[in-house]
C-alpha cells in the first residue's frame, strides 16, 4: 500500500531493463514511433512529455486491422474504433492523467498516525519515564528566591541606564 501510495505519477508503467546493449525484442510486438523520454524504448505517460517512444498496446489481428482501416478516410471510422486507435496508441487521455488520485487522504492519515504516536509518546514519558519536578520549582519557592536575590543584592545592574 506504501507503494501505492507514494508512487509518483511519472513512473514508467513499461520500462525496458538495461542488461548490456538496448535490444528491441524486449519491447514485445509494440512499435517503436519515436525517440522517447530518454531515447530509450519506454512508455511513459507523462503531460509535460507527450509523446512515449512505443505504443501501449502489443500489435494484435485487431488492433492492425484497425490501422489498415485508419489508413483510408476517417469519416468513415466509427467513435469507437477511433477510441479503440487511441488506446492502442497510449494508456491514458490527458485527463485521466490529471485526475485527482485521492493519495492525499493516505498522507494526512499517516500524518496522523505519527502525530498521535507521538503526542502519546510524550504522554508516556511524561507520566511513567521523568520523576517529579523539585519543590523549587513551585511559584512561591520561586518568588522568595527572587526576593533573597533583590534583598542580597545579587548581580546588580550598572551602568548609564541603570535606575537606583
Amino acid at each position: 500500500m506504501a507503494g501505492r501510495l507514494f508512487a509518483s505519477r511519472l513512473r514508467p508503467v513499461i520500462q525496458v531493463q538495461r542488461c548490456g546493449l538496448m535490444t528491441l525484442d524486449r519491447v514485445g510486438n509494440r512499435d517503436v514511433v519515436g525517440f522517447g523520454y530518454n531515447g530509450e524504448p519506454t512508455y511513459l505517460d507523462r503531460v509535460d512529455f507527450p509523446c512515449p517512444a512505443i505504443r501501449w498496446k502489443e500489435n494484435t489481428p485487431d488492433v492492425m486491422a484497425l490501422k489498415e482501416k485508419e489508413k483510408g478516410d476517417w469519416k468513415k471510422l466509427s467513435i469507437e474504433e477511433k477510441k479503440a486507435l487511441y488506446r492502442a496508441s497510449f494508456r491514458q487521455t490527458f485527463s485521466e492523467i490529471d485526475a485527482p488520485t485521492g493519495e492525499w487522504k493516505g498522507i494526512i492519515g499517516l500524518s496522523c498516525i505519527f502525530l498521535s504516536a507521538g503526542v502519546w509518546l510524550y504522554l508516556y514519558f511524561k507520566v511513567f519515564a521523568y520523576p517529579e519536578l523539585p519543590e523549587t520549582f513551585s511559584l512561591e519557592r520561586r518568588l522568595a528566591q527572587l526576593d533573597r536575590m533583590k534583598k542580597l543584592d545579587m548581580n546588580p545592574i550598572d551602568g548609564l541606564c541603570a535606575r537606583k
